[in-house]
């Protein structure tokens, strides 16, 4: 199995950056896909962005080119770099992870974290 852990979230101004981590541990593979969703309370969990393990990368179009996934290999650790963060972007934020390849936001993933809140106020 993989375990994932997220840290970095919290409350911040609109217009402010958050760093998301996700440290992953377990079990090992060759390829992979790791993403990160949000989720607010009431609603469907929302696909933000994926990346594989050749470094291709996806991105919702709600965050693109505001928010960055990328992955530190040696650490076993995914981030997401969230800058011009708007009161829309409050929710819960999961990182995920599967052994089988392919960055589309559109997948099934294997395993989630338990996910880390982030507030936005105006």
């Amino acid at each position: 199995d993989v375990q994932l852990v997220e840290s970095g979230g919290g409350s911040v101004q609109a217009g402010g950056s958050l760093r998301l981590s996700c440290a992953a541990s377990g079990r090992t593979y060759s390829k992979w896909c790791m993403g990160w969703f949000r989720q607010i309370s009431g609603k469907e969990r929302e696909g933000l962005a994926t990346i594989d393990s050749r470094g291709i990368t996806a991105y919702a179009d709600s965050v693109k080119g505001r928010f960055t996934i990328s992955q530190d290999n040696a650490k076993n650790t995914l981030y997401l770099q969230m800058n011009s963060l708007k009161p829309e972007d409050s929710a819960m934020y999961y990182c995920a992870a599967d052994p089988i390849g392919g960055a589309w936001l559109v997948r099934p993933f294997t395993y989630f974290g338990q996910g880390t809140q982030v507030t936005v106020s105006a």
